[in-house]
């Protein structure tokens, strides 16, 4: 009976931590020659036989949720007309933003605009400032080797205090929030950049869920089980 319990355990601490490193897809698909919304494209991506899914609103966006963090294919269905392999890489607690998609009705046109490494997001619902750095970005970053000087370099709007802490522009000393692996930190701790899988830096109109600070938000999240076997497999 012991033994039974103690695999019971396991079980559910494993099916815990494989719901927390869950993501977002988020992204616009627009008319390749008119720019206009398209609305009601199925958009969908696919993990080990799985297809997560959904359809563009009235402005063309679409917002695939609760995906295992990795790096997907997006593919979009529109008038019997198919577009796939729009690579994204989505971060855990966070999104992966394929920027504007333009679909045409020939897909020998096919053109798709993706967001720039280290441009400034915004999230489709709340137009919330972004910054994202995925392992990708962290490996060929020149400030690997400093968890502070990727920050740093990521937006202007933060930069080192004297003391050696982060400051957020506009907001008092100390007055702002680290989050590694969904739990508050006091500070970043230094960690190799081999283990760090994502970095996310909010600057405004925080998420209710790091609504407790007027200053901004570092999310640090590590490489899991999941990205490391997800990289063996690429």
């Amino acid at each position: 009976m012991k033994k039974v319990l103690i695999l019971l355990f396991l079980s559910s601490g494993g099916w815990v931590f494989s719901q927390g490193a869950l993501g977002e897809i988020i992204g616009t698909v627009v008319d390749l020659k008119s720019n206009e919304a398209i609305i009601e494209a199925r958009v969908w991506v696919e993990d080990n036989g799985k297809k997560y899914q959904t359809k563009t609103d009235l402005d063309g966006r679409f917002r695939i949720s609760a995906i295992p963090a990795g790096t997907y294919k997006v593919n979009v269905y529109y008038l019997e007309d198919t577009l796939k392999g729009i690579p994204v890489d989505v971060p855990m607690e966070g999104f992966g933003n394929t920027g504007i998609i333009r679909f045409g009705t020939s897909q020998d046109l096919q053109v798709v605009d993706v967001t720039a490494e280290y441009q400034k997001l915004k999230n489709a619902i709340n137009s919330t400032p972004v910054y994202n750095m995925n392992f990708k970005d962290i490996a060929k970053s020149t400030q690997k080797f400093s968890i502070k000087g990727m920050v740093t370099s990521m937006t202007s709007e933060v930069r080192v205090a004297d003391d050696g802490e982060l400051m957020f522009k506009g907001a008092r000393k100390g007055d702002m929030l680290y989050i590694q692996d969904g739990m508050k930190a006091r500070s970043m701790d230094q960690l190799p950049s081999c283990a760090i899988g994502n970095i996310m830096v909010y600057t405004g109109g925080l998420p209710a869920k790091y609504g407790d600070t007027l200053g901004g938000v570092v999310v640090l999240e590590t490489k899991s089980y999941f990205d490391l076997l997800r990289e063996r497999g690429n």
